[in-house]
């Protein structure tokens, strides 16, 4: 499979991801915490890495570039999952308190605040409203930001032929 697929289709997941946390927070009507607006931002950044690996189709040094940005965004993205993870997996006397929603955040603070009120978590990050196969939404996030970044790594170490320049 050439490079530029392997981007295509980091994007083409990355986007499908973006639709089902759509679907569930407009259709199933989850409401999305702090944290999880959090790993939209992730899937965007690496999909966005994915369009344009896609679109330019790099070669050698190119895809390794392009491989470190998804490693880059999907990490942050993990780390944030991760995060969330470990809210949820805290006893519950230990929880934070709930804050007030992302909209209304974005209203009355800065946009670095909020971006630090985010990533500390709330207690509405804590709860656990959706499984599937046993995981939680920010444990499929997690299981699919660890595929964007193998992906990533395999474009940064694979092995190229070298171009023959006579």
């Amino acid at each position: 499979m050439t490079s530029r697929w392997v981007f295509g289709l980091v994007f083409l997941v990355c986007t499908a991801l973006l639709a089902v946390a759509f679907y569930m927070e407009h259709v199933m009507g989850l409401e999305p915490c702090p944290l999880c607006w959090l790993q939209r931002f992730g899937f965007i950044g690496a999909g966005l890495v994915g369009l344009l690996g896609f679109l330019h189709g790099p070669r050698g040094f190119g895809n390794r570039i392009y491989g470190l940005f998804l490693v880059v965004t999907a990490g942050a993205g993990l780390g944030v999952a991760g995060r969330q993870l470990w809210l949820q997996n805290l006893p519950e006397d230990q929880v934070p308190a709930c804050g007030p929603s992302v909209d209304y955040l974005l209203e009355v603070l800065p946009w670095f605040e909020v971006l630090q009120t985010a990533l500390k978590g709330t207690g509405d990050c804590a709860e656990v409203v959706w499984r599937f196969l046993g995981l939680s939404i920010p444990g499929w996030t997690a299981v699919f930001f660890t595929l964007v970044i193998i992906a990533g790594l395999a474009m940064m170490f694979r092995r190229y032929k070298p171009k023959n320049w006579l």
